[in-house]
């Protein structure tokens, strides 16, 4: 009950003279010197608080229970860097880098992560749709040369340039994510929807997985890019079945034979598993023990990682003079980088009741891919994988990832040597195995279907543009698509007419609500969507249609007639009607829903409107003036502070009194019963 009063209507004007009005939407003047000397200022408290908010190690280490979480967060530890090993090599060829690369990018980021990251599960590094954006990138700006009479050393320089390229992007990415982190844009990954995220992830994967038909079947073929992508990769796969390397052919059927059903029990007995089986790192091991044992590289032609080097690059500035070039595509690799990343950082927050800081995960991921940029890395995110692995595994704080990477050092500094001869047919099976939880995202789309058909039809577009076009065309169109299907819900919002419970002060829309009645002589409407220059024409022709307010055929000159006859039938249709004023109030009575008779006064209920622009307050105005000349009392309720204030300052109440603008819906309707109840004891009926 918002009345005061039995019969006392409740206005916006009394509701502020009784609680207060708002405040003025300016800042007084002295707001913002105040703000940046208060800024400025600094004290030992201040200086501790600012290191804990933009170093969390800081804030979480001091209180850091070694009992109950140091044994899980070393297990999850050295079961995510035992993992990392092999993924690292593997997306490493999908970033068209040397795999040596995958493993320097399995380390550093995960590291720097672990000072600056507010996602205690989220596990970094190496990640298969951000390999694949970059090395489509890579393959455009350093092409590899299908000579077989290239000598070594030009080789050596093509795959060195190529590094160059990649972390020339990784710097690119880093330094974008910081400047979005001082702009404070950590809100930009809202445009992400779920269907955009999962679709794109879903096509992407297919885009890997037809990357990897070639090092599967032992194929060297030239890595296409651009639209079309996987159809041309498949006509030449197609090709060049009949140069299939048989030997390699059997070791990816071998792999892949063990690698899915490991896959399969690590995700149907996670529960029971203290750790998921590293199907991975035994594969590995294994095929490298033949392929050394059995010289498959000299007597069958079976490509081999080679030769990986010990220890750490030199820090070096990234191939710098790359950047323009490679700007527009690195701009979508940071976006699809920092979504990932903060979707399964919240996802995992939400689940262990935590929270995360949007803005100080890309500042986070800014660092790490800056910094990891000067030791030869390539982009990274947080995965997909291996943060479900580490969740999974009993990881409880970033601590974990002091392990994973003790791991991977372990074999930078000593054991990658051992790996020399590794199968690349291997890494590529690892790729394929890898996208199993991607593909099965397919799965969703009938629940998808049956929820929302509009998030449906997200989802279709966005996956059939980054199958079709690109990886990151594909993206820009699901955004794009995305929000269309936004405006055009708010450009074709639907003006419902309200109908009374009986008995109570609810009002639903009579469409869905049959039982509900309206009020014979007032019209009440809703309007559940912002007014504004893309809708004000929809707006205009649905309160038009329901007031009776549309232009007659036969032109201009017919309206004013019709306006003075409404105005002067409006008493004799309250005393046609007889309206008991306890039917008004709620009574037992019940009319139909269709109400007879002209319509006297109007309610447009505006709490779904969330704003109006200049446009659509004109519009809104222009409206009640149409009302007033046909005879109709418009009256405005539930108006929020915003919308009251843009229609106050465009001028409404020139046009329409404080008096016709409510607190609620019953507020109006109790007001329009009072007065309708005034002018019938003031001309009581004849009867005849």
């Amino acid at each position: 009950m918002s009345r005061l009063a039995p019969g006392r209507a409740l206005t916006e004007q009394r509701f502020q003279q009784l609680y207060g009005a708002p405040e003025p939407r300016g800042r007084p003047a002295g707001t913002l010197r105040r703000r940046v000397a208060r800024g400025c200022r600094c004290s030992g408290a201040a200086a501790l608080r600012l290191l804990r908010r933009r170093l969390p190690i800081a804030a979480w280490l001091p209180g850091y229970r070694l009992g109950p979480w140091l044994l899980g967060d070393a297990l999850a530890g050295l079961t995510v860097g035992i993992v990392h090993i092999p993924q690292g090599m593997a997306f490493a060829l999908l970033a068209s880098v040397a795999p040596v690369y995958g493993l320097y990018t399995s380390f550093f980021p995960v590291i720097l992560y672990m000072l600056f990251g507010t996602g205690r599960h989220v596990s970094t590094g190496t990640f298969a749709v951000v390999s694949l954006m970059t090395g489509s990138v890579v393959e455009q700006q350093v092409p590899w040369p299908l000579e077989p009479n290239a000598t070594s050393a030009e080789l050596a320089g093509v795959a060195e340039r190529r590094i160059g390229v990649a972390a020339a992007m990784a710097f690119l990415v880093g330094l974008l994510m910081l400047v979005m982190f001082v702009v404070q844009l950590g809100f930009l990954a809202t445009y992400l929807s779920e269907p955009i995220v999962k679709a794109f992830t879903n096509g992407a994967a297919l885009h890997v997985l037809v990357s990897q038909l070639p090092s599967l079947l032992g194929l060297a073929l030239p890595r296409h890019t651009g639209s079309f992508t996987i159809f041309k990769t498949l006509a030449s796969v197609a090709q060049a079945l009949p140069r299939t390397n048989v030997a390699e052919l059997l070791i990816s059927a071998l792999c892949l034979a063990l690698l899915v059903p490991i896959k399969e029990i690590n995700t149907r007995f996670r529960s029971k598993l203290r750790t998921p089986i590293p199907g991975e790192i035994v594969v590995v091991l294994a095929a490298t023990g033949v392929c050394f044992a059995s010289s498959l590289d000299t007597r069958y032609n079976v490509q081999i990682v080679g030769h990986l080097p010990a220890g750490f690059p030199q820090p070096r500035l990234p191939a710098l003079q790359s950047l323009p070039q490679v700007l527009g595509d690195t701009v979508a690799v940071a976006f699809v980088a920092y979504a990932v990343s903060v979707s399964l950082a919240m996802i995992y927050a939400e689940k262990h009741s935590y929270t995360i800081n949007p803005n100080q995960e890309l500042l986070a991921h800014g660092v790490s891919n800056l910094v990891s940029s000067l030791f030869a890395c390539f982009p990274s995110s947080a995965t997909l994988a291996t943060t479900n692995i580490l969740e999974s595994a009993g990881g409880h704080t970033q601590l974990a990832g002091f392990f994973s990477g003790a791991v991977v050092l372990m074999v930078l500094m000593w054991l990658g040597p051992l790996f020399r001869y590794l199968p690349k047919a291997v890494l590529a099976c690892i790729n394929v195995t890898s996208l199993r939880q991607m593909v099965l995202q397919f799965w969703d789309l009938p629940e998808l279907w049956r929820i929302s058909r509009i998030d449906f039809a997200v989802w279709v577009v966005t996956w059939l543009a980054v199958v079709v076009l690109n990886v990151d065309v594909g993206l820009a169109v699901g955004v794009v698509f995305s929000m269309m299907t936004i405006i055009c819900r708010t450009q074709r919002a639907e003006c419902m007419v309200l109908g009374k419970a009986a008995n109570t002060e609810i009002y639903r829309p009579l469409q869905r609500h049959s039982k509900c009645f309206e009020i014979p002589g007032v019209k009440i409407m809703a309007y559940h969507a912002p007014i504004y220059y893309g809708n004000r024409d929809f707006f205009r022709e649905a309160l038009s249609r329901l007031l009776g307010l549309s232009r007659p055929k036969g032109g201009r000159g017919e309206k004013a007639p019709r306006a003075v006859e409404s105005g002067a039938k409006m008493s004799i249709s309250t005393v046609e009607n007889c309206v008991p004023s306890s039917v008004l109030d709620g009574g037992a009575g019940c009319p139909s829903s269709g109400a007879t008779g002209r319509i006297q006064a109007a309610i447009l209920d505006c709490s779904g409107i969330v704003f109006v622009d200049s446009a659509g307050a004109r519009l809104l105005i222009q409206m009640c003036v149409a009302c007033q000349k046909a005879g109709i009392c418009m009256n405005l309720a539930a108006c929020n502070g915003e919308v009251l204030e843009t229609l106050t300052s465009s001028g409404l109440g020139q046009h329409l009194s404080p008096q016709q603008v409510f607190v609620t819906v019953q507020d109006a309707l109790a007001y329009i019963t009072r007065t309708t109840e005034k002018v019938a004891e003031k001309n009581p009926p004849i009867w005849v």
